[in-house]
């Protein structure tokens, strides 16, 4: 068993998004006590945002036509994707910024959007490559998105299960902390509601 663990939260050690998903890490070494875990903290060794030249990484065939800074970039994209196609379980902490995902976040996940890794382009469509995996995600959100008047303006949820499933991946997880800049009692339920989610999430 596999597990790659990523964080994408700008706020260091005070991150709730850190803290849930680690303790989702907890409860799944739990389950799966000799699995080998991968941590990748987004911000604390960021990814850089997706380039011409990088991009053209993703085939290996023109990696000698850059410079040495660019083919360090080939060779994390590599070593990014196949983290990711080599995981079993996902554990993503994801905290809602401006109704969305991290920009950290959105770098790593160009980065595994591969053709002819993680995805290909056939006759009938387009097919995901990266299917069997399970993706966990741990979301955090100042207000309240699941439902209400709110629920419009999420774009974290439906964009990740998007991403996911366009690589061939159908067992998308949510876990999510909700309210927690709506004062502390609504934050101290937020977090309890996500806790027992965790408890039960796998």
């Amino acid at each position: 068993m596999k597990i790659l663990h990523v964080d994408s939260s700008i706020s260091g050690d005070s991150s709730l998004s850190k803290e849930l998903s680690a303790l989702a890490i907890s409860h799944l070494r739990a389950v799966y006590p000799d699995a080998e875990v991968t941590y990748r903290d987004l911000v604390e060794t960021p990814v850089n945002h997706l380039t011409g030249s990088i991009f053209a990484g993703f085939d290996g065939l023109k990696t000698g036509e850059f410079d040495a800074v660019t083919r360090q970039e080939h060779q994390l994209s590599e070593r990014l994707v196949s983290e990711f196609l080599a995981s079993n379980i996902l554990v993503i902490g994801a905290p809602m910024y401006n109704f969305s995902i991290s920009t950290q976040l959105k770098a790593w996940l160009d980065r595994i959007a591969q053709l002819g890794r993680t995805f290909n382009y056939t006759q009938n469509g387009t097919v995901g490559l990266a299917g069997g995996k399970c993706v966990i995600v741990v979301s955090v959100c100042g207000g309240f998105y699941s439902h209400g008047s709110q629920a419009l303006m999420d774009f974290q949820e439906p964009y990740l299960c998007s991403f996911f499933k366009f690589l061939g991946i159908n067992d998308i997880r949510f876990v999510r902390a909700e309210g927690t800049m709506k004062g502390e009692l609504e934050r101290s339920e937020g977090i309890k509601v996500a806790k027992a989610a965790l408890s039960r999430v796998y």
